[in-house]
């Protein structure tokens, strides 16, 4: 992976970018030995490197049993515990698999996510005539959304297999010893893995949250392992900044919030690594929004995007910057023919690959956002695999820390979620929300 920050000197000089090497190895230092906010979550840092064989194992062997017994897997969660595992088997995946007669894993859908009757109903939907197993993650088991879409699919589940083979048919990422899940799990009988309590969700796909769904999907996790390994090891406290790309990314992403940008678009030319967009929305909107700071995360595809979005990011509010991932080498290749007519007038393209001409297309509007004055971190990863994604994973929670830090906030809490909810369980007049029932009504 390899990161290139000339595309950024219209906003933020090179000198300006060295100057904070001290504070980012301050950042960097705090993750590490644990003296800085929120160090009570801080499991994910050496996470990649604590992976041993034996979990990888277990993982890998509970996945084949479910592949086994079920087409369809329905992993139900929300946030931290279903974006990692999206994003991934998205990228890895093939883009028309509901298309695909013959497979060698189960199909991996997801629920939990939302409140839609309409999803839900076309979920079950779906379902029918397919052999079903599903994995809940939640640390508490009471979080609403996945709550509600658990207590129907397992309710589905055992009135269409009877509890016995339902409980062989349910798996349950969750807290090692309270809650609501352990308790029905460990009542029931669910084979179970743990959400570390030191890990917080958006930094958790390296756990079995992320792991063992992709693990049934057929990704190839130790792979995915392995990259984050090695990323990890070069973004240590004894990697200077020269060599260290989390570092140089918090450092660039710093310097341009200081310089008045406040929003950063993470822009690939890749649709596969459009949900990679959405994890990492959660990953840094969620450890920086806070206190009245922070830089407003959003994603594009390009190019299908450039022709919506295309128009603000080069004639709009100059308040934003761009990091763009590129992707050197596609697993296929695809080339433009000649046409005798040549009524599309592409003839000139004849024999170029669609990889060289997206490589353009990236060029040529990198070069345009610069001059329009977007500046453009580029990130460039060698190939979409499973070992690649992984280090990419890896590198941007461990600049997602830094920044935090240089920012001045706590990264690893989320204070402000609780609002919409407190709002929520008053409007449905959950039990012991009686006086803020009454208040909310009377606003109303």
């Amino acid at each position: 992976m390899k990161i290139n920050l000339t595309n950024i000197q219209c906003a933020v000089n090179a000198a300006e970018i060295a100057a904070l090497e001290g504070e980012m190895k301050k950042c960097n230092e705090l993750l590490h030995n644990g003296q800085g906010s929120g160090n009570d979550f801080l499991g994910w840092v050496n996470l990649p490197s604590s992976i041993t064989a034996l979990q990888i194992d277990e993982i890998n062997q509970t996945a084949a049993k479910l592949a086994q017994k079920a087409e369809i897997v329905v992993v139900i969660g929300i946030g931290g515990s279903y974006l990692g595992a999206k994003a991934v088997l998205d990228a890895l995946g093939n883009s028309f698999d509901h298309l695909c007669k013959k497979r060698n894993a189960p199909v991996v859908i997801f629920a939990g996510q939302n409140l839609s009757e309409d999803y839900t109903h076309e979920l079950i939907e779906a379902l029918e005539g397919r052999e079903v197993a599903t994995i809940v993650i939640s640390k508490s088991g009471t979080t609403t959304e996945p709550a509600i879409a658990f207590r129907i699919i397992k309710s589905y589940i055992e009135n269409r297999y009877g509890k016995k083979e339902a409980s062989e048919r349910i798996v349950a990422v969750t807290d090692s010893s309270k809650g609501a899940l352990r308790t029905l799990a460990t009542g029931e009988g669910y084979k179970t893995f743990v959400i570390p309590d030191d890990v917080g969700g958006r930094f958790s796909v390296l756990t079995p949250v992320g792991l063992l769904p992709l693990a049934v999907a057929g990704v190839d996790i130790d792979a995915l392992i392995k990259g984050a390994q090695n990323m990890e090891s070069s973004t240590g406290t004894q990697v200077p900044m020269e060599g260290n790309l989390a570092m140089q990314y918090a450092a660039a992403r710093t310097a341009l919030y200081r310089a008045g940008k406040k929003i950063e678009i993470l822009a690939t030319y890749e649709p596969k690594l459009q949900n990679v967009g959405e994890w990492w929305k959660q990953l840094y909107g969620e450890s920086e929004g806070k206190g009245g700071k922070g830089i407003f995360p959003a994603s594009v595809v390009f190019t299908c995007d450039l022709h919506s979005m295309g128009q603000y990011i080069q004639d709009g509010e100059r308040s934003l910057f761009e990091t763009v991932i590129s992707v050197t080498n596609s697993a296929h290749s695809v080339k433009v023919g000649i046409d005798k007519d040549n009524l599309d007038g592409l003839n000139f393209l004849a024999g170029k690959s669609l990889t060289e001409i997206n490589e353009k297309a990236k060029i040529g509007t990198m070069l345009a956002h610069v001059d329009g004055g977007v500046p453009n971190i580029e990130l460039t990863i060698d190939r979409i695999d499973a070992y690649n994604i992984g280090a990419m994973l890896y590198m941007f929670e461990k600049a997602c820390g830094m920044s935090g830090y240089a920012l001045g906030v706590n990264p690893f809490d989320q204070p402000g979620v609780e609002a919409y909810k407190a709002n929520m369980f008053a409007l449905l007049e959950k039990p012991g929300f009686e006086e803020q029932t009454k208040a909310i009504k009377a606003r109303l």
